[in-house]
């Protein structure tokens, strides 16, 4: 089979959607697919190295990457035309994570790693995804306030600390790794991070922030049944859990995560849940507050990080697994 990991991606988060693309490219199964790496930015998709089987991988300089033909999803390489058989998606951002690569991939009759279009869209979007959970009784959801560009802020910052407290936090509803997040502890303060927000996409929430231990779960269908992962708990430096927290050193993450066997099971039950209520596939990673009052929802992560630091890849060696033979069990059952 002839595998195609896309990373780059049109978004905030596209250098670390590279770094993610090329550890997965690095852990599949080499003795069993060829495995082509594809980097895709604002439209231009082009082969930036592959992997045949049982062979080293092939660099391509960037002046002489082949582009890739979007009718059919192939390339040629010296010649000779390669028809991909599978997309192992690791765009962070647009349009891996919102549905658009999963919807063309679909149109075209080609299977993907992680979840369906209209799934992706939804758990992309955090107020959409809430809105799917707030009506649970194994989960809650921190009381919230959308937004979208263009809508008046006149007496907003008021309303909004009105209904949510301080501090709050105030994000774009589709993004990720942190980017336009303002942890806001004055009404003064709401406008610019509202601004903020909006520098990195038309939507936002304005959400309560809850006090508590921050905690993450992976899912994955195993061909039989979904499985959780370890739980890791995340202690971070920084005001919150932001870009220089996650990439750059200011966190540390405890893997597994040391807490009762009770709150370990039922975070795990509860990602499942989460998992099957909202119809994910593939590997998705669930993130918590738990706080006095119970465990709070934060989002979904329908394509987490993989870069050899990242959270997966530490439940994955936690749990005992081998990181390429559990890539090429998420392969198999996509």
């Amino acid at each position: 089979m002839k595998i195609a990991v896309i990373y780059g991606s049109d978004s905030s988060e596209w250098e670390v959607s590279c770094r993610s693309g090329e550890f997965t490219a690095s852990r599949i199964d080499g003795h069993k697919y060829d495995v082509y790496e594809v980097f895709a930015r604002f439209g231009r998709w082009t082969l930036a190295a592959y992997r045949k089987k049982n062979s080293m991988r092939v660099i391509l300089p960037e002046g002489q990457r082949p582009e890739i033909d979007k009718s059919d999803f192939s390339v040629v390489i010296d010649g000779e035309k390669v028809k991909f058989d599978y997309a192992y998606i690791m765009q962070h951002g647009t349009p891996g994570e919102n549905g658009l690569m999963q919807g063309y991939l679909e149109m075209l009759g080609v299977p993907h790693s992680g979840c369906n279009a209209f799934v992706s869209a939804i758990t992309f979007d955090k107020f959409s995804c809430k809105s799917y959970l707030k009506g649970v009784d194994f989960v809650k959801c921190a009381d919230d306030i959308f937004m979208r560009k263009g809508e008046p802020l006149e007496g907003m910052a008021q309303k909004a600390v009105e209904k949510l407290g301080l501090p709050m936090f105030v994000k774009p509803t589709d993004g990720g790794s942190s980017f336009g997040v303002t942890k806001v502890k004055t009404v003064e303060d709401f406008d610019k991070a509202v601004e903020y927000a909006f520098s990195e996409g038309n939507m936002l929430i304005a959400e309560a922030a809850i006090t508590g231990r921050e905690l993450t779960c992976a899912v994955y269908y195993n061909g039989k049944e979904n499985v959780a992962l370890p739980v890791i708990e995340i202690i971070t430096e920084n005001e919150f859990f932001d870009y220089e927290a996650k990439y750059n050193g200011h966190s540390k993450e405890v893997c597994p995560a040391q807490i009762p066997d009770a709150l370990r099971d039922r975070i795990q039950e509860t990602s499942k849940k989460i998992y099957a209520h909202l119809g994910c596939s593939g590997l998705v990673r669930v993130d918590y507050i738990c706080a006095e009052d119970g465990l709070y929802f934060l989002e979904v992560n329908t394509i987490p990080g993989m870069t050899a630091a990242s959270l997966v890849p530490q439940m994955v060696r936690a749990s005992g697994m081998d990181m390429t033979d559990f890539l090429t069990t998420v392969i198999e059952n996509s």
